[in-house]
């Protein structure tokens, strides 16, 4: 009987691992009783849709959700529902305010359309996006910088017209295929913004509007009946100029403010300050600020440009009043509701404005690394660079700016800090109004106009003729309270120098000379590092200060040990009263109390409060910014008489003394010792002379050693001023916040910067000059021969190359000392100007100034002759066959050595050459004309004239004179190899090729001139160009970019890093302070914050030890890798920026050490470790912020207990500005 067939419905598949268990398990099917019986197990594991199931419908099983990872845990209803709901599209029309104009009263409502309604903070440049509230103030690193001003819009960001169809936006082809998606872009619809001018030529009545009655209707139809039916025969400028007058066309949206350019080619005005103005007062009936004093004309001038929205660039003397300009433009941002933003160029200044302004106005906000005070005021105060991170940020802070004051202007000279400045200025969107205040500079009116250009609008120029309070200028020689009469005036008021006054400095000095004087060297360095004598100068000169009444007086000091030293020599000296001693006191104990602990027991703080109480005060970098403070407060209050200070003291702060002492006229610029510049030191007397109290103020130059040169005082004091120049470099950082905007370019910013005003100053002339250039060679004409056809062109441009080639070798060799030997006397030479080849000898040298040859030449012209023709260097064809031109008539005349054309093998023995020169120059005298010449003359002429023209060789400088430089025997060759080649172009077989050369030579130099123009009007020009590409191909090989450009992870992190961002980054993504301690990481990154050369050896651990020899690893393969990209790379000061000698300190501290144990560690001075620990807090922010970024919330936490832990005690007291 045979078994029925069993067939099993349910169907499980098992996975079979193996192929040795797959041919298993089809061995045993194979063998089965029946082939038709399907063989499964039972179903154990879900599918892989019910496991997806459970996920989307069980969202508290992910592993995010277990409560056993979290500290607390919040059940939740799971709703899928969320999973399909999208963002709300933002509204496309809104709703507009009709105001009567007059009145203000609300007329009506109307619906428009919106321009950039999807518009945000991270993908729109737009001032009409909708605001970021997650990063109103400061802005972030993914958002979007507004558009900036002067820079041309996209039409895109214009026009509110949008297009469903977007396929034109489309990329076709992906990176890094050859080919891709072909996809049929459909025709373009026709611009709105375009108009054609003949379609806009028709009557007026056809744009009357207003009206609908039947008989206006009908004029509208009889005036269309007349026009023409054919195109109007007219030219295009007369249908220009029709419209003009009688049409009133808008083209662009009423939505759209669109500034014309100015047509003048300058965009700097200078105003007047010569002559008062009399309608002041009602040209601004209402002020929005208004002073006890009366104006000066300058303020005057600068507070009408103010109301008329004017840029304004202020250039005045010190203490002259430039900060009234400022306080105006506050007020007037007051009136309208708007915020001004005042920056300056250090923290310590911006502190110190914040408490000027503080006391004018109510609103006013602080914003630094550190700090952010009443942020909402209508008057911000910050430094530069605040201000360019708030402007890469797209801060919404910017939407509200009216003004932006810049304070010291001329600081954009600083090597570090200046390209900061121009940034800036360039990235200011353009409703955003600029105020420049700066000292005297000799090229203000170039940089306004730079200003201008780069903001296409037109700057006024405001600017003083001299100091309110004039200065004058002594040398101090006394030593003694015997010689302290010794004070000769050398400046007056009028800066007229009295050479009398040095002359009575020089004899006082000799009169008093002995034999123990010290005599080390010049220029007032002489008795330096004595200190006995020293102090007998300092004493001597207070003594006699306080007798003449010159007190209170500021001492510059261009050294911080020779301030401590100075300070000590006067132990002995008290200059206050007891009722100033007790308000010292009392101001002193109120400030330090602020400190805590031990903090008011340091040693600087005990031994200021000594000095500061005798009316003596030192201020410098090293001291506590708290004591620096208490130092500047005093001395505006008149209760010091004496500061010694360094002249960062002398930068934008109101603090003017009555006498400035300058200790010496020469400072260490960091490579070596240098006079003074005379902007440095206009700049510091400039703090001479309080406007109101003195009629003079008074300089001094103490004469320690020797007397300076009376040459050096006058360059010092009456030279020309530093003029402002551009430091505008490329940083990765700047690079990197432009590269992630695709609309702004690197280009664009190198195009606009300070460097390149000169070369693109006259852009519009090349562009006039590219048009013309562009129609006559149009209307060039081929040679129509049949051999210059061919290769006359080749011929040319063969020529020329042979011609520069030729030039050069030839400049180079005759100043070869070999070259000068062979020059001698009866040297045969040829000279060759226009078509003329002459014979001529040398018969003298001349080296006064530069080498020159007298030589005897065979021509019929006369010298003035020659010596035009000489200096014109005209490209003319080859001709080895050329002859010599022979006459027997001469001249005597004198050629440069690049003047002679060839130097021959031949020479003559000429005994008496002086002899031939001088009866020659006597034959030029009008009375000798007629003599003959002299015995010797004719026969050198008749000697030279007999020569075999043909049998003259060429001197063979190489073999001749030994060159054995590889660059000039190639040359050599290259020359040779030319010359060989002209011979053998068809083109020199033609009749007429002179002609044709002239012709074709003519238009190829018109076409050389086209693409000359052509390049210095593209990017191709720019200056920094090149090393933009070689930075490009660092930042790909570390990968911050890709290929195309495209700014990747690493790059949008080193966005957020304030200073050196490639090491900074590097160090968190090679995970270097992963397994480190957050003590040990702030004490490494210290490195990149401290600047100190010179310290002692920090005691470091082996863990801090290791921590070091990976940064230097790491430093050395960063400069590695730039210098195989950037030409002249120094490789090396880029490793050595990075110092290690406050880690032991930054170590400590954070541990928790005091900090007047913490000084106990080191040699650097405490101001120089708090500014360190300072800006290592905002080092340590910026690094939180990009942990944030790659999503690594362990760093982060290590950056905020970092930060949290140095953050502490005196190192981050509370100003006494801001408090």
């Amino acid at each position: 009987m045979a078994c029925p067939e069993i067939e099993l419905p349910v169907c499980v598949e098992v996975p079979i691992r193996g192929k040795r268990a797959q041919e298993d398990v089809g061995e045993h099917l194979t063998d089965s009783p029946s082939t038709n019986m399907h063989v499964s197990l039972p179903p154990i594991w879900k599918g892989i849709e019910e496991q997806l199931l459970d996920h989307l419908e069980n969202v508290g099983s992910l592993p995010i959700h277990d409560y056993r990872r979290q500290q607390r845990y919040v059940d939740r209803e799971p709703d899928i529902s969320h999973l399909v709901k999208t963002a709300i599209l933002p509204p496309v029309y809104e709703l507009a305010v009709e105001r009567d104009e007059k009145t203000g009263a609300l007329l009506d409502f109307t619906e428009k359309e919106r321009l950039n309604p999807g518009g945000s903070a991270i993908n729109s440049m737009s001032m009409l996006r909708a605001p970021d509230p997650e990063s109103a103030l400061k802005g972030s690193s993914r958002n979007f910088p507004f558009w900036p001003g002067g820079l041309d819009i996209p039409l895109e960001e214009l026009t509110a017209e949008k297009t469903d169809d977007c396929t034109e936006n489309y990329k076709q082809i992906a990176p890094g295929l050859s080919r891709g998606l072909e996809i049929e872009m459909p025709s373009s619809p026709p611009n709105p913004l375009e108009m054609k001018v003949t379609d806009l030529y028709v009557d007026d009545a056809l744009f009357n509007f207003d009206s609908s009655s039947d008989e206006e209707e009908e004029d509208v139809t009889k005036s269309t009946e007349k026009l023409p039916s054919e195109p109007i025969a007219a030219d295009e400028d007369e249908i220009i100029e029709t419209l003009t007058k009688t049409a009133n066309i808008i083209v662009l949206p009423d939505t759209v403010a669109v500034k014309a350019e100015p047509k003048d080619t300058e965009f700097a005005v200078r105003l007047s300050v010569t002559e008062p103005i009399e309608d002041f007062d009602e040209r601004v009936p209402e002020m929005a600020y208004k002073w006890p004093f009366e104006l000066d004309v300058f303020q005057k001038q600068a507070v009408l440009c103010l109301e008329n929205h004017e840029n304004v660039f202020v250039a005045a003397h010190t203490s002259a009043g430039k900060t009234v300009v400022a306080e105006y433009a506050i007020a007037l941002c007051r009136k309208h509701m708007t915020r001004a933003i005042y920056t300056s160029p250090i923290k310590a200044l911006s502190n110190q404005k914040f408490r000027d302004f503080k006391q004018t106005f109510e609103e006013v906000g602080l914003i630094t690394g550190d700090i952010q005070l009443n942020t909402e005021a209508s008057c911000l105060i910050m430094t530069t660079e605040i201000l360019r991170s708030l402007l890469y940020g797209g801060s919404d802070v910017i939407r509200d700016v009216e003004w932006v004051i810049f304070d010291e202007v001329h600081y954009i000279n600083d090597a570090e800090r200046g390209v900061v400045w121009e940034e800036v200025i360039i990235m200011l969107p353009e409703h955003v109004n600029i105020i420049l205040l700066s000292a005297t500079v000799p090229n203000y009116m170039d940089f306004a106009d730079w200003v201008g250009r780069t903001r296409k609008r037109k700057v006024k120029v405001i600017s003083t003729l001299k100091r309110p309070t004039p200065l004058e200028h002594y040398l101090y020689t006394g030593n003694s309270s015997k010689t302290s009469d010794e004070l000769f005036l050398l400046v007056d008021s009028e800066s007229k120098l009295k050479e009398l006054g040095y002359k009575k400095a020089m004899a006082a000095k000799k009169a008093r000379a002995s034999s123990h004087s010290q005599t080390t060297g010049a220029k007032g360095l002489r008795s330096f590092g004595h200190s006995s004598a020293d102090k007998n100068v300092l004493l001597s000169v207070i003594e006699m200060l306080r007798k003449k009444d010159k007190l209170p007086a500021v001492v510059f000091t261009f050294s911080k040990k020779r301030i401590e030293e100075n300070s000590h020599h006067l132990t002995s000296v008290d200059l206050t009263s007891s009722s100033e001693k007790s308000s010292i006191h009392v101001f002193i104990k109120k400030s330090i109390d602020r400190l805590k602990g031990t903090d008011k027991d340091l040693p600087q703080v005990k031994y200021i409060a000594d000095l500061l109480k005798r009316g003596i005060g030192i201020h410098h970098s090293g001291v506590l910014p708290i004591l620096k403070e208490i130092v500047e407060l005093l001395f505006q209050k008149g209760l010091l008489k004496v500061l010694f200070a360094t002249e960062t003291f002398a930068m934008g702060v109101n603090m003017p003394a009555r006498t400035v002492v300058f200790d010496s006229t020469r400072k260490h610029d960091g490579t070596g010792f240098r006079d003074l510049k005379p902007a440095e030191y206009i700049q510091m007397a400039g703090r001479a002379g309080r406007r109101g109290l003195d009629a003079t103020g008074t300089v001094i130059i103490l004469c320690k050693g020797d007397v300076p040169e009376l040459s050096d005082l006058n360059r010092m004091m009456l030279g020309k001023l530093t003029t402002l120049e551009s430091r505008f470099r490329l940083t990765y950082t700047m690079m990197l916040n432009l590269l992630r905007v695709e609309k702004l370019r690197v280009q664009d910013m190198l195009k606009r910067s300070f460097s390149e005003f000169a070369s693109r100053k006259s852009e519009g002339k090349d562009r006039d000059s590219l048009h013309d250039l562009r129609k006559k060679v149009m209307s060039l004409k081929e040679i129509d021969c049949f051999y210059c056809s061919k290769d006359l062109q080749a011929y040319c441009k063969t020529m020329k190359s042979y011609h520069e080639l030729s030039t050069n070798f030839h400049a180079k060799i005759v100043t070869h000392p070999q070259c000068v030997k062979y020059l001698s006397t009866g040297r045969v030479v040829t000279l060759k100007a226009a078509d003329i080849l002459a014979l001529a000898v040398t018969l003298t040298s001349c080296t006064r100034g530069s080498r020159t040859y007298k030589c005897l030449v065979l021509t019929d012209h006369c010298p003035a002759w020659w010596k035009t023709a000489l200096k014109a260097s005209e490209l003319t064809p080859a001709d080895k066959n050329r002859s010599i031109y022979m006459t027997t008539s001469h001249i005597v005349l004198e050629v440069e050595p690049t003047q002679i054309c060839t130097i021959t093998t031949s020479r003559i023995n000429i005994a008496t050459p002086e002899k031939i020169v001088d009866n020659y120059e006597k034959r030029q005298i009008p009375r000798f004309k007629d003599d003959p010449p002299s015995q010797s003359t004719l026969q050198l002429v008749a000697e030279l004239s007999g020569l075999d023209t043909s049998a003259l060789e060429a001197v063979n400088p190489v073999k001749q004179f030994g060159l054995r430089d590889i660059d000039t025997v190639e040359r050599f060759g290259e020359i040779e190899m030319l010359s060989t080649r002209l011979s053998s172009f068809q083109c020199c077989q033609c009749s007429n090729f002179k002609e044709h050369f002239e012709s074709v030579n003519a238009d190829l130099a018109l076409r050389e001139e086209l693409e000359s123009v052509k390049f210095k009007l593209s990017e191709a020009s720019l200056m920094l160009l090149p090393e933009y590409k070689e930075r490009l191909k660092v930042l790909d090989e570390l990968q911050y970019i890709d290929r195309n450009d495209n700014v990747m992870l690493k790059g949008k992190v080193a966005c957020e890093i304030k200073q050196h961002e490639l090491m900074v980054t590097e160090l968190i993504f090679q995970n270097i302070m992963e397994d480190m301690h957050y003590t040990e990481i702030a004490a490494l990154l210290s490195c990149v914050v401290f600047e100190q050369k010179n310290c002692s050896k920090p005691n470091l651990s082996p863990s801090l030890q290791k921590g070091v020899d990976r940064i230097n690893h790491l430093a050395h393969a960063l400069a590695s890798v730039q210098k195989a990209h950037i030409q002249d790379f120094a490789a090396d000061a880029y490793e050595s920026e990075f110092k290690f000698g406050l880690v032991e300190v930054v170590f400590e501290w954070a541990r928790g050490m005091p900090f007047n144990e913490i000084i106990q560690l080191t040699d650097v001075q405490e101001g120089i470790i708090v500014r360190c620990i300072q800006r290592l807090d905002e080092l340590l922010r910026d690094v939180k912020d990009a942990a944030r970024i790659i999503g690594n919330p362990v760093l982060g936490r290590k950056m905020e207990d970092a930060s949290t832990a140095i953050k502490r005690d005196i190192v981050f007291a509370a100003s006494l500005y801001t408090s």
